[in-house]
């Protein structure tokens, strides 16, 4: 249906989570290494990820990696350096959504090459940003709006 994509995520919780989303969404998970943390399965069993196994997850060595096997894939940039709302796009099936590292978000050249693409999620200057899982669903449940007059059509 969509794709989530985790550039060189570093927070094992946030990254559990978005596996959950893709999981009940049937979403598949891209993770780009490096990684902070170890997805060996006994890391996964013992951190208590019980739907790991029916997670649809690809793991590239890089992004060059990335974007050679995924050459004509649409990709979607979330990133708090644009001023484009992410309800203003307009979302397809198949759609790649990148999200970058909790510390350094989606590298900047990435960002410079593909502006039309970037997306953010509108907040207030209050805070700094919110937590990359919130961040992965409210754009993902958003693609799904667009594409499902009916939710039970994605089941």
């Amino acid at each position: 249906m969509f794709n989530i994509v985790l550039v060189h995520p570093q927070i094992p919780n946030n990254t559990g989570a978005i596996g959950r989303l893709c999981v009940n969404t049937g979403s598949t998970l891209h993770l780009i290494e490096p990684l902070g943390f170890d997805i060996t399965e006994k890391a996964v069993r013992r951190a208590g990820l019980d739907y790991w196994h029916k997670l649809d997850l690809k793991v590239w060595k890089s992004l060059d990696e990335f974007f050679e096997q995924n050459p004509e894939s649409r990709c979607l940039f979330a990133t708090t350096k644009t001023d484009r709302p992410y309800f203003e796009a307009d979302f397809q099936k198949g759609d790649f959504i990148f999200l970058g590292s909790e510390t350094s978000g989606i590298p900047e050249a990435l960002l410079e090459q593909n502006p039309q693409q970037c997306l953010t999620i509108p907040m207030t200057k209050e805070g700094r940003s919110l937590n990359l899982a919130i961040s992965a669903g409210i754009v993902l449940y958003e693609a799904i709006k667009q594409n499902f007059t009916d939710y039970k059509e994605m089941m």
